[in-house]
């Protein structure tokens, strides 16, 4: 089953210091950084991505939704917040979600629904890894698999709700 990322997009831009920065200059700009960024981290990764946005100067008629560049973007509904959609969402998909977020009430909210929560400051650091990552593989790609003989040692193992969670951040 792949993984739906269900991001804040505010939240993960203003816990930003890149993003928040364009932001300031001009809203729109700040939200088209943000999905180019994801859509690059898509095109590597492969997993459905939906960000979601407040829509306070948006017209009161329904739920905006929008395609750009293979990421769903989404509007909150006049008189909603991006938070109550992200809920739904987390609500709907539940233990197939990744939740990216600071908020402490949505997380916890999407948490309760099985969906994993990750912070926007680390799902920036792990997109930017994985950007990076994907960037010397293209230039690293005649080199190809270098087997190695390193082995593990033996470990304790976490419980089954901890490695579910771990298995669904270690897809990013």
């Amino acid at each position: 089953m792949p993984l739906h990322l269900i991001i804040d997009g505010y939240n993960l831009i203003r816990q930003s210091a890149r993003w928040s920065a364009i932001e300031r200059r001009d809203l729109q700009s700040g939200r088209e950084a943000l999905v180019d960024a994801v859509a690059a981290y898509r095109r590597l990764k492969r997993h459905p991505v939906t960000v979601v946005f407040d829509a306070a100067e948006a017209p009161c008629f329904l739920e905006r939704r929008d395609r750009w560049k293979g990421i769903e973007i989404r509007f909150s509904p006049c008189g909603g917040s991006a938070d109550d959609v992200i809920r739904r969402i987390a609500a709907r998909q539940r233990e197939g979600a990744l939740v990216v977020t600071s908020d402490r009430e949505v997380a916890a909210a999407a948490a309760g629904c099985g969906a994993a929560v990750i912070s926007s400051s680390e799902f920036e650091q792990r997109l930017e890894m994985a950007l990076a990552m994907g960037q010397e593989a293209a230039d690293d790609e005649d080199q190809g698999w270098i087997p190695t003989t390193r082995k593990k040692g033996p470990r304790k193992r976490l419980p089954k709700g901890k490695r579910r969670q771990k298995s669904r951040l270690d897809k990013l």
